[in-house]
């Protein structure tokens, strides 16, 4: 199995429901370093996986609308605990449908694998990881 691996960081605001999270139930910050893999059983015949820079870009695109914002105000994650699990689903959907959509070059078609990886600091991170159907 071949991967690459693109990184981006995003700066959010947010806050949860429900006694499980403490302090975290009030409105807080956090800086998350975003890791992105793609894989494929077999390289392109230009020997990459995805063109890198195109997965930067999506990335960076994906991240965009929720970068230095206050994810409780936006309407696709109302009612939603934004906990750094659900950021990585939201992101892979994300990205899944970019490589879908040809996003990602040539290439993006033989994606069997996307994991996306969060990390909340240097002691903790989360990730989500499916493969493309």
């Amino acid at each position: 199995m071949y991967a690459i691996e693109v990184r981006d960081h995003v700066m959010i605001a947010h806050s949860f429901r429900g006694e499980l999270f403490g302090p975290a139930q009030a409105l807080h910050g956090a800086t998350f370093v975003v890791d992105v893999a793609f894989f494929r059983e077999s390289l392109t015949p230009d020997g990459v996986v995805v063109d890198i820079g195109r997965a930067s870009e999506a990335l960076k695109t994906i991240l965009a609308p929720i970068n230095y914002r206050n994810l409780d105000d936006l309407p696709e994650f109302a009612g939603k605990n934004t906990t750094t699990e659900f950021l990585c689903g939201h992101i892979h959907g994300a990205m899944a449908a970019a490589a879908r959509a040809g996003d990602l070059g040539p290439g993006g078609e033989g994606v069997s694998r996307i994991r996306v990886t969060l990390h909340e600091s240097h002691l903790a991170r989360a990730w989500f990881e499916a493969p493309l159907a």
